[in-house]
């Protein structure tokens, strides 16, 4: 009798898919541990004292780590469930937040805030009554950003990407009717918007004709991920598109016109470890890059891992 059996390559929970296998690939290294507990991060940007901001969703905290590797918490708000930071041109941490959970347990009232580096002067940029489920943000030159709104499941493509106006009156949908927008990220000329639709398992490509306009026919699906689920993306100082793979314990790189050119592994990924790759962050003028990531499966907490990217970092508010 033939007997299917596991391979090297397909024994784990997330194998790498036969056509992503030849890919040129690295691994990273753990840089700092966070808790012992599989605490979910998400959102890592680095300010301009060089320090690495990130969140801790379910502790409604938002994180900061030194360049000496000091950890500290610059604020925290129980049910805010925040899930992404983006630094303004005035210094500012902006952080997107999926909010409170409604009595059906999803998340239905998220929020845009602001404030000063230290965590004080707390502002509302989104109110929760305008019925986003904000996940992510990223600034353009002239300081609006662009949002991304959570909601939807595979089957109900309800959310999308948003832009708000620099003076935070206006908001406009760019891509709509998504299945759980999730990452968006802008190349470094601002003229390319990216996101990633988590529960479709697609990336999104758009030319900008304006600040939230598409050009003519100039959006485009150029990548479809197999298996769970592209979360959160930056790019690099070339273009180039960094996709944290959420269930896969891996980043995958893409050129800027959405075709797939490398992957940063997470070390034990084959044996279950660190699965929940969230989030990344680019140093700016630097090829280092920090991953975000916890170890629900195999009991190893949460970590911040580091590896090099395939060019530089570049200083986002410095373009605004």
């Amino acid at each position: 009798m033939s007997t299917l059996s596991y391979t090297s390559a397909t024994r784990c929970l997330a194998p790498i898919p036969p056509s992503e296998r030849d890919l040129p690939t690295v691994t990273a290294e753990p840089f700092f541990k966070v808790s012992d507990e599989p605490m979910p991060l998400e959102g890592p940007a680095f300010d301009r004292q060089g320090n690495l901001l990130f969140v801790d969703i379910y502790g409604g905290r938002v994180l900061r780590l030194s360049p000496g590797q000091q950890l500290s918490t610059v604020y925290t708000e129980k049910h805010l469930h925040p899930s992404g930071i983006a630094i303004h041109k005035d210094g500012r941490i902006f952080v997107a937040a999926v909010g409170t959970r409604n009595l059906q347990g999803l998340f239905d009232a998220g929020t845009v805030m602001a404030m000063d580096p230290d965590g004080s002067n707390r502002q509302t940029i989104v109110a929760p009554s305008a019925g986003y489920v904000a996940n992510d943000l990223v600034f353009d030159r002239d300081g609006g950003f662009y949002m991304t709104d959570f909601r939807g499941t595979s089957t109900q493509p309800v959310g999308g990407v948003y832009y708000m106006t620099p003076d935070f009156k206006t908001t406009t949908p760019v891509l709509p009717n998504m299945s759980g927008a999730n990452g968006v990220a802008l190349s470094p000329d601002g003229k390319v918007l990216w996101s990633t639709e988590f529960s479709a398992c697609r990336l999104h490509r758009a030319d900008l004709s304006a600040p939230g306009l598409i050009a003519q026919s100039g959006s485009s699906i150029p990548y479809k991920f197999i298996g769970p689920g592209p979360d959160s993306m930056r790019t690099d100082a070339d273009g180039n598109v960094y996709v944290a793979m959420n269930r896969q314990g891996r980043v995958l790189v893409f050129s800027p016109y959405g075709m797939p050119i490398g992957q940063i592994l997470l070390p034990g990924r084959e044996h279950n470890h660190f699965l929940r790759c969230t989030s990344l962050a680019l140093k700016p003028g630097s090829r280092d890059l920090f991953i975000v990531a916890r170890d629900e499966v195999g009991g190893g907490g949460c970590m911040v891992f580091k590896a090099g990217g395939v060019a530089e970092g570049f200083p986002m508010f410095s373009h605004h």
